[in-house]
């Protein structure tokens, strides 16, 4: 089983910036890819970023490039999601999922694990 656990969200102003951290605990998937995913409320859930395991290749979305930036420190376990020059469209709870495979993609169905969330909310 793994455990995921995400935090940083909060309330933000345009222009401003959040830095989410997902936590990853459980006996398997050390090595797996990594994504962060958003569900705006009233829609479906859409990929944000991804990360393989080796740290390359990286995916975004094209509404979040040159804006946020996704890393891993494979020796705490953790994932971050640097959210700068945040919109109010960005508006969403934020979820890290684990993947099935080493390398990142942008399939949500290749994310098998998720987080409960953390809630980000940008004011205009």
């Amino acid at each position: 089983q793994v455990q995921l656990v995400e935090s940083g969200g909060g309330l933000v102003q345009a222009g401003g910036s959040l830095r989410l951290s997902c936590a990853v605990s459980g006996r398997t998937r050390s090595t797996a890819a990594m994504a962060w995913l958003r569900q705006a409320q009233g829609k479906g859930r859409e990929f944000v970023a991804a990360i393989s395991w080796s740290g390359t290749p990286i995916y975004y979305a094209d509404s979040v490039k040159g804006r946020f930036t996704i890393s891993r420190d494979n020796a705490k376990n953790t994932v971050y999601l640097q959210m700068n020059n945040l919109k109010p469209e960005d508006t969403a709870v934020y979820y890290c999922a684990a993947g099935r495979h080493t390398s990142a993609t942008k399939n949500l169905h290749d994310y098998d694990y998720w987080g409960q969330g953390t809630q980000v909310t940008v004011s205009s």
